[in-house]
C-alpha cells in the first residue's frame, strides 16, 4: 500500500468520527421517525420549482497542490398547466457561481448551463418552439448552444426539428462568430418498431466553416425479443467516416439476455485548429455480453471486449460478475477484469459498489475500481491506469432539505500521480 494511499486512510479515520457525529446531529430529526412520502400534484395555472444547492469541495493533487473551490447552483422550473393538465409552456434554468477560496484552480467558475424557454403545441399541435441557452444532440453532433430548436410533426410517420444560434464554450471565451446551424429529419415505420433518422450539423469559429457532419441512425425491436440499433457520423470536410456504432439486444426470456456491439471512432477537430493538420488514429472495440437474473434482484453478467488500436497492439478484455439491484435496504456489484495485452499492459482489477438504504431518510455507500484500464490514448503520458476509492452519505433532513458528503481518492501510474477529493453539498428543494 503506498504512503499517500496510507495518509489518506489515516486522514480519513480522524476525520470520519467528527464527520458522523456532525452528520448524525444534523439528521436527528430524520432519523427519529420514517418520514411521509409527499407527492407533488399538479393543477392548472403556474407551478415553481428547483432545487438551490451551496457546495464546498477540497481538492488535493500530487503536482499541484490543494483547491477549496465552493460553488452556489441553482435548478429553476417555472411550468404552466391548462385546465386539462397538458403542459403549454415552460421556463428551464440551471447554473452556478464559482469560487476558489485558495485562489489557485482557474476552472471554479461561474457558469450559466442553460436556461431556456419552451412553448408546445402550436399551430394545431403540431409546432414545439424552444428559445435561450439549451443543449442539441443528434447524431451529427452536439452543442450547447445560444439560440433556437423548432420541432414540426406534420402528422403521419415523418418529424423534423431544425436549429441555430450560437456555439457555446466554457473554457475558451465566447464569440458571437462562432455558431451551429442544423437539423434533423425522423421516421416511424411498420407500426413505429423500426424508428431511422438522418441529421446535418455545421459549426462556424469566427464564421470561418468549422465542422461539417452529416449522420444517420435506427433502431429496430422485434416483438420485444430482439432490438437492432445503429449510428453512423461523416465527416464532410475530411470526406471520412467519424463514428460508427451497431449493436444488438437479445432476450431469450425474462431471466436471460445477450448483447453485442462494434464501435468504430476517429476524433474530429475543427477545420481551424493546428491538430486538423495532423494524423489522427482511430479506435474499434467489438463487445459481446451475457446476462443472467435470478431471485428477486439479482443479475449475474459476463463480457468481453476486443479493443483494437491502430499505434498499439489490441487488448482483450474479460469482465465476469454478480449485480444485485435495489430489492429492499441493500444494492451492489461485484465484478472482476482481467486484460491482456501484448504491450505488457495486463491487469486483473475489480469494481466494487455497495450502497445501504439505513433508513427512509439516509443513505450510505462506498466502492472502489482497482487497476481497471479504461482506454489508452497517449503514447508518452499513460495515464489509464486507473484506480478509485470512494464513500458517501445522503440525508434527507426535512422534506425540503438534504445533506449530502462524498470522499474520493484517485490514483494513476501515469502523469498526474493521485487526487484526493472531499463534497460536502447541501440542497434546498422548492
Amino acid at each position: 500500500m503506498s504512503t499517500d494511499f496510507s495518509n489518506f486512510l489515516r486522514m480519513t479515520a480522524a476525520a470520519w468520527p467528527r464527520a458522523i457525529f456532525l452528520a448524525l446531529l444534523l439528521a436527528s430529526p430524520a432519523l427519529a421517525f420514517d418520514p411521509p412520502v409527499y407527492t407533488r400534484r399538479v393543477s392548472p395555472g403556474l407551478e415553481v420549482s428547483g432545487r438551490a444547492s451551496t457546495e464546498l469541495q477540497w481538492r488535493q493533487e500530487s503536482r499541484r497542490g490543494d483547491y477549496l473551490p465552493a460553488y452556489q447552483y441553482l435548478l429553476l422550473n417555472l411550468r404552466d398547466f391548462d385546465q386539462n393538465l397538458q403542459e403549454r409552456q415552460s421556463f428551464h434554468a440551471y447554473g452556478r457561481l464559482g469560487t476558489d477560496l485558495a485562489n489557485k484552480d482557474d476552472n471554479a467558475d461561474s457558469r450559466l448551463y442553460y436556461a431556456y424557454y419552451e412553448k408546445q403545441r402550436l399551430l394545431d399541435d403540431q409546432v414545439d418552439i424552444r428559445l435561450g441557452r439549451q443543449f442539441v444532440a443528434i447524431t451529427a453532433g452536439a452543442s450547447l448552444m445560444d439560440g433556437m430548436t423548432v420541432d414540426y410533426r406534420p402528422g403521419g410517420r415523418f418529424s423534423y426539428r431544425l436549429f441555430g444560434g450560437g456555439d457555446v464554450a466554457f473554457y475558451t471565451g465566447y464569440n458571437a462568430k462562432d455558431t451551429i446551424v442544423g437539423g434533423e429529419m425522423r421516421g416511424r415505420f411498420m407500426d413505429d418498431s423500426l424508428l431511422t433518422g438522418f441529421s446535418y450539423a455545421q459549426r462556424r469559429e469566427d464564421a470561418d466553416l468549422a465542422t461539417e457532419l452529416i449522420g444517420a441512425d435506427f433502431d429496430y425491436g422485434f416483438r420485444k425479443l430482439l432490438n437492432l440499433y445503429g449510428e453512423i457520423q461523416y465527416d464532410r470536410l475530411s470526406d471520412r467516416v467519424s463514428y460508427g456504432l451497431v449493436g444488438g439486444n437479445y432476450h431469450g426470456s425474462d431471466r436471460w439476455g445477450l448483447r453485442a456491439e462494434y464501435l468504430y471512432s476517429l476524433p474530429v477537430f475543427s477545420s481551424t485548429s493546428i491538430y486538423s493538420v495532423f494524423a489522427v488514429s482511430k479506435y474499434q472495440e467489438a463487445m459481446a455480453e451475457a446476462n443472467y437474473s435470478f431471485g428477486p434482484g439479482h443479475r449475474v453478467f459476463g463480457r468481453y471486449s476486443r479493443e483494437i488500436y491502430e499505434d498499439f497492439t489490441a487488448a482483450d478484455v474479460f469482465e465476469a460478475g454478480v449485480e444485485k439491484i435495489r430489492t429492499d435496504r441493500f444494492s451492489g456489484s461485484l465484478s472482476g477484469i482481467w486484460r491482456l495485452d501484448k504491450d505488457g499492459q495486463d491487469l486483473h482489477g475489480a469494481r466494487i459498489r455497495a450502497a445501504w438504504l439505513m433508513t427512509e431518510a439516509i443513505q450510505a455507500g462506498l466502492g472502489a475500481e482497482i487497476d481497471v484500464l479504461q482506454r489508452r490514448l497517449d503514447e508518452f503520458e499513460d495515464d489509464t491506469i486507473s484506480t478509485r476509492y470512494w464513500a458517501y452519505c445522503t440525508a434527507r433532513l426535512r422534506r425540503d432539505l438534504e445533506l449530502q458528503a462524498r470522499l474520493e481518492r484517485a490514483e494513476s501510474d501515469g502523469f498526474w500521480g493521485y487526487e484526493n477529493r472531499g463534497t460536502l453539498r447541501v440542497n434546498v428543494i422548492f
